[in-house]
């Protein structure tokens, strides 16, 4: 889950439709229910490739129990871990397929390190906290809930609903890689899909819900080796091309380069907002920004602030170093990773030479690993509209906005292959209490509940009869 540009300044971003939705809370029988699958999946540790696979059977058996057919129920595989996709069929009157995704992995978690288990969830002082409680386990839960309640409850969707929980989102993304390739007609012509690992809701000191941001675009994730070779020699007898050195310089020129400011309009539709709870030179930069995109002296301004600066240009960044094999010895190599938050829409390639550039024709720059890339989904009306109404029905008058994270998630993978993503988890959480990845990952009780209304109001609202 990805709540940076989010959580950081989602209290500035205020971007409202109107809206009165009709919310129907949550039986008892659906809270018990969700909270048994809850209790059960966060129990898993799906930090192994193998769990993953006992936690989607788990989930099959569940969908089997709940009246879906077995030829709608898939197991795609990836290595020694897997994917679960479920089919909920609709008659065909509202349009083409919705995606709903989540995934199953987590990040690993000591025990010595937890105050509480991380594998056992525990609720105590108004959360539940366990390993992947936030992250993202609780839209596994949510989404499958919500599937078994409203097929219980004789629901005929308007359009088909897919789910798509994958087994590695936190690793290789293999899983949904594999099903992108290999069983693309399972998601049929699918029009879009829904992110419960994106986006969310800030709460604030009382635990009211005050903003939420949509997610609609994605940096592409992107690291490269920087290496400088020379012959080497005794260190009594220094010679002029030394890799440290060399490999230094061209750290310095990456230092004081930056790419081009560039915008869309997930980021125009953020900094207007954030516009109106900024003040004084940012807030004037933010609102000539967004009214004369690439404006250079607002540029400049927001330049000052690295949560702003990240959302108007791609980024890249020393972050890991090694050189040399003995104190007495010159350097016969040196190499510096660099980490790059990629522009929506800009080619790894085109960065990748930038880069070569800038290092010089002295050190040689290198791919380290695959990157995927993908451009902004537009901001549809239907999706804004819904959402809005969803957030509404449990926070009235919480603002909304559309934004951009600087990571990734599976919906990058969904965006390359053409299918537009929004990030539109149902959790609202205190800054103070997202742990995340982090010691002691807790949701609000009340905010898990509170997203089974959420999912209800989305999908009833995209996929049911007016």
């Amino acid at each position: 889950m990805l709540r940076d540009w989010c959580g950081r300044l989602i209290g500035a971003l205020v971007f409202c439709f109107a809206a009165n939705a009709a919310a129907q809370a949550p039986s008892e029988a659906q809270r018990a229910q969700a909270r048994a699958i809850y209790e059960r999946i966060v129990s898993i540790d799906t930090s192994t490739g193998p769990q993953n696979v006992t936690m989607a059977n788990y989930l099959a058996e569940q969908f089997r129990a709940g009246g879906f057919a077995a030829e709608d129920i898939h197991l795609v595989g990836a290595g020694d871990t897997t994917g679960i996709l479920v089919r909920y069929r609709g008659d065909g009157s509202g349009g083409r397929p919705i995606l709903l995704l989540a995934h199953m992995d987590v990040v690993p978690a000591l025990r010595a390190d937890w105050e509480r288990d991380p594998f056992t969830m525990v609720e105590e002082n108004g959360f539940f906290f366990g390993r992947g409680t936030i992250d993202n386990k609780a839209g596994v839960a949510h989404l499958t809930s919500t599937f078994l309640t409203l097929r219980a409850e004789g629901f005929t969707p308007t359009r088909d609903l897919i789910l798509w929980f994958s087994g590695d989102e936190e690793t290789t993304g293999a899983t949904t890689q594999a099903l992108l390739a290999n069983h693309r007609a399972l998601l049929g012509d699918a029009e879009f899909a829904l992110n419960s690992d994106a986006g969310g809701g800030q709460l604030d000191g009382q635990g009211r819900g005050i903003a939420f941001a949509l997610q609609t675009a994605e940096k592409t994730y992107a690291s490269f080796t920087f290496t400088a070779r020379n012959p080497g020699g005794h260190s009594s007898a220094p010679r002029a091309d030394n890799a440290i050195y060399e490999l230094s310089d061209a750290l310095s020129r990456l230092r004081a380069f930056q790419f081009p400011v560039m915008w869309n309009a997930t980021t125009i539709e953020s900094f207007r907002s954030a516009a109106t709870m900024f003040s004084g030179a940012e807030a004037q930069a933010l609102r000539r920004f967004a009214e004369n995109p690439g404006d250079r002296v607002a540029a400049r301004t927001l330049a000052r602030n690295p949560n702003i600066s990240t959302m108007m240009r791609t980024t890249c960044v020393a972050t890991m170093l090694s050189g040399g094999h003995a104190e007495n010895a010159l350097p016969q190599s040196a190499t510096a990773t660099v980490n790059c938050r990629v522009f929506p829409g800009v080619p790894v390639a085109d960065v990748q030479a930038e880069l070569r550039a800038i290092a010089g024709t002295n050190v040689e720059v290198a791919p380290l690993g695959p990157a995927n890339f993908s451009d902004a989904s537009p901001l549809r009306a239907d999706v804004m509209q819904a959402t809005t109404r969803a957030v509404h029905s449990v926070h009235p008058g919480a603002g909304i906005t559309p934004y951009m994270s600087a990571g990734a998630t599976d919906g990058l993978f969904f965006r390359a292959a053409g299918i537009p993503t929004y990030g539109v988890g149902a959790v609202f959480i205190g800054d103070e209490d997202d742990f995340a990845h982090g010691l002691n990952e807790r949701v609000p009780v009340t905010s898990f509940y509170q997203g089974l209304t959420h999912w209800r109001v989305l999908l009833t609202d995209l996929a049911g009869r007016s």
